[in-house]
């Protein structure tokens, strides 16, 4: 594979890397699309389609990982109704202080709803600080799906 091929899929894909954490971005989707670019500029051989299917597999399973993991444990402590809250949150909080405002929004929802719903601050605490455990753990796996699609690809792009 040539260079600035190379160079620029390289850097989409770090910043779907960054996407991952920065909902400013797509994440993965970002990276399987500057992998799909990279081998739709230089043609298809067999080990582009097998990495374009490796790299769609990591895809979809660290997006899904991403959504199932958290909100199954953090339904064992918060509620289900808490967390849309806090998407709700999120989103709003994103729009009112762009960036920082999505985490900020998303933890004061989510902290309001359980406080509401329990009627105890601490429990409401406790079950905010579970539940953001959790979504880290998600983000977590995503990040390493994110990872493993460049590496898979950076492989392919070495042997190709």
């Amino acid at each position: 594979m040539d260079g600035p091929v190379v160079a620029l899929t390289l850097v989409a894909m770090v910043l779907g890397l960054i996407g991952t954490v920065l909902p400013l971005l797509p994440g993965l989707p970002l990276i399987w699309g500057a992998a799909l670019a990279s081998f739709l500029t230089v043609g298809w051989s067999r080990t582009a389609w097998l990495t374009m299917g490796v790299v769609t597999v990591l895809m979809v399973g660290g997006i899904a990982a991403k959504y199932v993991l958290p909100s199954r444990r953090a339904g064992q402590t918060a509620s289900r109704r808490s967390l849309l809250w806090a998407a709700g949150g999120a989103v709003v909080g994103f729009f009112v202080v762009p960036v920082v405002g999505f985490a900020i929004g998303g933890v004061a929802a989510l902290y309001l709803a359980e406080q509401q719903r329990t009627g105890d601050s601490e429990a409401a605490r406790a079950n905010t600080i579970v539940a953001l455990k959790r979504f880290g753990l998600g983000v977590l796996v995503e990040i390493a799906a994110g990872l493993s699609m460049i590496l898979v690809w950076l492989m392919a792009a070495i042997l190709a």
